[in-house]
């Protein structure tokens, strides 16, 4: 087993920005490309451009297939969604399906697909995939997913207790290109969705602790078929401290059950060696980048 400090394949928040990585756009879905200040690449629809961003030579976009969504726990209480669409007088409550639907399956001109292959696709970070108003249209999602096996689907949720609802039928073990990343932000949603998140069919498993809001004792149960431990502060101005402890305790979780680890944002307040440290948003992925604390490992 090799372990060696590397930048995650969770390397993108569901957030927006301009070129220069600083102003924060608020773009409305289903138009939800994530921008790089390092390297925009333009992604055009329907005589609009829009960008996506690379990080490692790998593309990423944002694919919001339906939003809207119910806050269920902790962690919902200061959602960005309902942050943003509050902006604009709109109810984060009403799930709708969005006009970017079928975006995977898109092609241009010349036949070619307007999602390149090898893009990784962060999917349904408006809502939650496993919503149950989204039940009837998840059929057709997985059939999407399904077709497009050149490209790599993450998909977070906190319903990870619904996971089997509309399931393919074809689903097996998995599909190889589907990261699942279950959403635990406290010590009681370890409790309740980690044994079912361990239990499930899934080739690629990621646990998502964000908002982190506490110390977790994974119970040792990270070993086995946890791909990774991605770790993440709260963001917006009501967000709640994030202790760097924490942080690093987790990390010791993951190197003692040979898991992978990645610190992909301090959030808005983190607090460090006893002193709270208020991060503006533009710079709580890269201070946790600096903090050159993740690992990764290779079986």
């Amino acid at each position: 087993m090799i372990i060696r400090a590397v930048r995650s394949y969770w390397s993108a928040p569901p957030c927006f920005y301009s070129w220069a990585g600083i102003i924060p756009i608020m773009a409305s879905p289903p138009f939800c490309f994530l921008i790089s200040h390092r390297v925009a690449l333009p992604l055009s629809w329907k005589g609009q451009t829009f960008f996506a961003w690379r990080i490692e030579n790998k593309m990423s976009v944002m694919w919001n297939l339906w939003h809207g969504c119910h806050k269920i726990s902790e962690g919902c209480r200061h959602c960005y969604v309902y942050r943003r669409d509050s902006l604009y007088d709109k109810d984060s409550r009403v799930v709708t399906r969005t006009a970017a639907f079928d975006l995977p399956l898109r092609r241009r001109r010349n036949g070619e697909y307007r999602i390149p292959p090898g893009t990784r696709v962060y999917t349904c970070f408006t809502s939650d995939f496993f919503l149950a108003e989204a039940d009837e249209w998840r059929t057709e999602a997985w059939a999407m997913i399904r077709r497009r096996c050149d490209l790599s689907f993450v998909i977070p949720t906190k319903r990870i207790d619904r996971f089997g609802v509309a399931l393919p039928a074809d689903w097996g073990n998995g599909y190889a290109h589907v990261t699942i990343a279950c959403t635990i932000e406290n010590q009681e949603q370890l409790e309740k969705r980690l044994p079912i998140f361990k239990a499930l069919p899934i080739c690629q498993k990621l646990l998502l602790c964000e908002p982190l809001l506490g110390s977790l004792d994974f119970h040792g149960l990270l070993t086995g078929d946890i791909d990774e431990v991605s770790v993440g502060g709260e963001s917006g101005s009501d967000a709640r401290v994030c202790d760097y402890d924490w942080v690093l305790d987790i990390r010791r979780q993951c190197i003692e059950q040979g898991v992978s680890f990645h610190f992909h944002q301090t959030g808005a307040r983190l607090r460090k060696e006893g002193h709270i440290y208020r991060i503006r948003r533009d710079l709580q992925y890269s201070q946790a980048r600096r903090a050159g604390i993740d690992y990764e490992v290779f079986r």
